[in-house]
């Protein structure tokens, strides 16, 4: 089918598809970018130790990746019906899905550096907790107290 064949109402449908589409690119894309900056912050917390804000840090990411995944199933869909309606891609699409792209190889690399960073700094507590536990002077020793005998039974007549 031409473009020239097109009646106005297929063609405010094929406008109505793109714009659809665009929108959910976009929210998409903004998703991604806030997902990007929560990482970031959050390789700073794990850095400075600071648990609280980690947590916190954490909640949010949870948060926002069921936001892209909501997204994610909206998107499949509108995109087949995309490429079904309108054939051949809009420029600002392609752009929009390059930006996407890109966005989520940062976010990989990103979150494969904040999980290198957890895993250090869990291998140091671990070292700095063993070492703490065999410079403990009371380390294997038993209780005074464990050795006394002691009654078993109580006896409850009144």
């Amino acid at each position: 089918m031409k473009k020239e064949d097109l009646t106005q109402e297929e063609l405010e449908e094929r406008i109505a598809i793109l714009k659809r589409f665009r929108t959910l690119l976009e929210q998409q894309r903004e998703k991604f970018q806030e997902y990007l900056i929560v990482l970031e912050k959050q390789h700073e917390r794990i850095e400075a130790d600071d648990t609280d804000s980690l947590e916190a840090h954490t909640a949010l990411e949870n948060q926002i990746v069921s936001n892209i995944r909501s997204l994610q199933k909206v998107i499949v869909p509108m995109q087949a019906l995309y490429e079904t309606k309108s054939g051949a891609g809009d420029s600002s699409i392609a752009q929009i899905q390059n930006d996407l792209d890109n966005l989520q190889q940062k976010v990989l690399l990103q979150n494969e550096r904040n999980r290198q960073l957890l895993q250090s700094r869990m291998t140091e507590l671990k070292s700095q907790i063993n070492a703490f536990a065999s410079s403990n002077p009371y380390r294997g020793l038993r209780s005074v107290y464990a050795e006394r005998p002691t009654g078993s039974m109580i006896s409850i007549e009144g």
